[in-house]
């Protein structure tokens, strides 16, 4: 049997709302590519919007002069996806539980949560302007 080794896919996205739009394309050529199930799909879909998300507005406070860059890779069974911005970084374990009683009805709060539950593994890098998410595959 033939393997295929695929290129890394990337994108880059101007620091601002509307660019939370190409996401969702980016993750249909990433489903098509390796051929992922429907919960795969969302797991991804879901992780790396919220990420998009924190980077754009948390990490590079919507200057759009700032980027935001997504690369995805492929090692050992996984997909690996990176995203990084700009920013000044943050401390991950700084980050209040959503699920605590007190933080259960404010808005907001719960991406990185969603990111650990939703991924395989996760690491925050570069003082936490990075962070990459695995997916088995």
């Amino acid at each position: 049997m033939t393997k295929i080794s695929y290129q890394p896919l990337m994108l880059r996205l101007t620091s601002e709302q509307k660019s939370i739009a190409e996401v969702e394309s980016f993750v249909t050529r990433i489903a098509s590519r390796y051929r992922l199930d429907d919960d795969q799909h969302g797991n991804i879909l879901i992780s790396l919007t919220e990420a998009v998300n924190n980077a754009i507005i948390h990490g590079n406070c919507e200057d759009r002069s700032k980027k935001v860059s997504i690369s995805l890779r492929e090692a050992k069974g996984k997909l690996a996806i990176q995203v990084s911005d700009e920013g000044c970084g943050f401390d991950f374990r700084k980050v209040p539980d959503p699920t605590c009683e007190e933080n259960l009805c404010k808005c907001g709060g719960r991406g990185v949560f969603l990111m650990q539950r939703l991924s395989d593994h996760i690491a925050f890098r570069n003082g936490g302007r990075t962070v990459e998410m695995q997916f088995k595959i």
